[in-house]
């Protein structure tokens, strides 16, 4: 199986249907104008009963050191997750500050913008390769929007990566055969509603991607 990231949990029973479905990423996102938003103290219970080898991703857009260092003060991160226009140099200083991995996100919309993977490649763990939001998009991703994925074919990456972007059950296998990806990552493709998962849509999805691999 490839791996899998289900972003945006917020509830013990999705956090147990990803886990039991094969997941090898939770994301908790800590961006206060996202549906998806839980607390430091909510994440931690919800992580609880993560087993090893699942690692709990903290997802945050711009974050200032205090807000790193609050949330991990409560919940205990595997990884961190940036989402925001953090600079090469922010993602080092997020690295030293935390002493965790980090997944930088990046934005695709066209050929232009894969300069940026390999820049952010030097420096992140690894890299979590998005749909560009439109320009007035409230959120920085998790909008349920795909890009080209024959923009990622036969593309080197410095460090491993996970596709995002408009993904679901139906389209997750086809995305995973047109861009070589090692892992792919899903928020509002297993919702019913924005911040609404939905367990069956979580499993449906963990398949196929399976299935794609």
């Amino acid at each position: 199986m490839g791996q899998v990231k289900i972003c945006g949990l917020r509830q013990a029973a999705h956090v147990e249907a990803a886990v039991h479905a094969g997941a090898r990423f939770l994301g908790f996102n800590f961006f206060p104008r996202s549906p998806r938003c839980v607390t430091a103290a909510q994440a931690a219970a919800l992580m609880a009963d993560v087993p090893p080898g699942v690692a709990s991703v903290g997802l945050f857009v711009d974050p200032d050191d205090a807000l790193l260092q609050e949330t991990l003060a409560l919940a205990p991160l595997d990884m961190i997750q940036l989402h925001g226009h953090e600079a090469p140099a922010r993602v080092s200083e997020v690295k030293q500050l935390t002493g965790l991995p980090v997944i930088k996100a990046i934005g695709v919309a066209a050929p232009d913008d894969l300069d940026a993977l390999w820049d952010y490649g030097l420096v992140a763990d690894m890299l979590l390769v998005d749909a560009k939001p439109p320009r007035d998009a409230v959120l920085p991703g998790g909008n349920g929007l795909a890009f080209d994925w024959r923009l990622l074919s036969g593309r080197k990456m410095l460090k491993p990566w996970l596709l995002a972007g408009g993904l679901t059950a139906q389209n997750v296998a086809e995305a995973i055969r047109l861009t070589g990806a090692q892992g792919v990552d899903v928020s509002s493709g297993v919702e019913t509603a924005p911040g609404q998962k939905d367990s069956d849509l979580i499993r449906d999805f963990i398949a196929a991607a399976d299935g794609g691999t």
